[in-house]
């Protein structure tokens, strides 16, 4: 029998304490040693209350702790590029929030720090993980729907108020969550990077690259703040590696009872039509019968616990990884495009932004 790998969580926040904490405890292969909240009073009873031995109120603190093999980063994105470095240094395995960092450079950076230590990185996307996700790509990859021609998706989640900074109440958690995202993690820029770009079409982006493989070349933005000073309002164009082109509308306007993730994917021999949020998935061939699949359980539609389970197996296992980091880094490319072209109003080649290969 297997040693269980000692993990801890960095940044145990909102996010940690519904999905990633509760997640390392249900694994079999995983041991929850340690904890780290800057706060000490926040530490000490998260700790107490999830049975966790360390309560550390700084990374540097619980990465010294002996025999730690696996850390999740859920800190602020301001503070994800320390807290993934100061742990890939120590030659652990690292499953990074996103989005997961500011810039393209530090995202290559981790990347590269990763394969040089033979560690496993993985990216938080829980979107990967679903029966229709696997099914969607495998579609793709086999050829089923041909050469990717055009890409549509339509992305809101109503966290408005958060990117506004007027409420901290999360709408992920259905219900009254452990604890509260604290003021500032989505509304302040020092902290959150931006606004819809970074917290929500960071989800979108990661995606594209994982259902196809494909990377963006291009990408041309326009935002609206609608007042505030992160952006609301997303429209984003992008042109992948394999030619496809892509368009991506989000925002976090939106009612409370709705949300939306429609990825629309058309091919030479087919389309693919995923209504995420609904666990819904359909395949149409240019001749030939529609395929519709069954819904997903509604427990099955945004998976939250597998992310950090999928750490551990894929410690066990690199071949089980099925969100690798680099999947970050492509969706880094696009929000670091968007960004810019945003502010510029040009199209950006992502060739252009720092930090990537020659």
């Amino acid at each position: 029998m297997r040693d269980k790998i000692k993990c801890g969580v960095i940044g145990a926040g909102w996010w940690a304490t519904f999905a990633h904490i509760p997640a390392l405890l249900s694994h079999p292969g995983a041991e929850l040693v340690a904890i780290q909240n800057n706060d000490p009073q926040e530490a000490q009873k998260i700790a107490r209350d999830f049975g966790v031995p360390f309560a550390c109120t700084t990374p540097d603190e619980l990465l010294s702790i002996e025999g730690i093999a696996a850390i999740v980063v859920s800190s602020s994105p301001s503070l994800h590029f320390r807290d993934a470095f100061a742990a890939l240094s120590h030659g652990r395995h690292v499953l990074i929030e996103k989005p997961m960092t500011l810039t393209v450079a530090e995202a290559t950076e981790l990347v590269m720090m990763a394969e040089e230590q033979g560690t496993q990185f993985l990216i938080s996307c829980p979107w990967h993980y679903t029966a229709h996700a696997n099914e969607a790509q495998r579609l793709i990859r086999n050829g089923d729907i041909g050469q990717i021609r055009m890409i549509s998706v339509l992305m809101t989640n109503p966290i408005g108020d958060l990117l506004r900074g007027a409420d901290t109440q999360p709408t992920h958690t259905n219900g009254n969550p452990y604890m509260r995202p604290r003021a500032g993690t989505y509304s302040d820029p020092k902290l959150a990077g931006g606004g819809q770009i970074y917290a929500q079409v960071c989800h979108a982006a990661a995606y594209l690259t994982f259902l196809t493989g494909a990377r963006p070349a291009e990408v041309f933005a326009r935002f609206h703040n609608d007042g505030a000073e992160l952006d609301i309002y997303d429209a984003v164009d992008i042109r992948m590696t394999d030619s496809s082109i892509v368009t991506i509308a989000s925002t976090g306007a939106t009612s409370l009872g709705r949300k939306d993730f429609e990825i629309r994917v058309f091919g030479t021999r087919g389309m693919i039509f995923l209504d995420l949020w609904r666990g819904k998935l359909e395949f149409v061939p240019l001749s030939g019968e529609p395929r519709t699949y069954p819904d997903l359980e509604p427990d099955a539609v945004y998976p939250h616990w597998a992310p950090a389970r999928n750490l551990i197996d894929s410690i066990h296992n690199s071949d089980r990884n099925q969100s690798p980091a680099t999947l970050g880094v492509a969706a880094m490319e696009v929000i670091e495009g968007a960004t810019r072209s945003a502010a510029t109003g040009n199209n950006i080649l992502i060739s252009s932004l720092v930090g990537l290969p020659a």
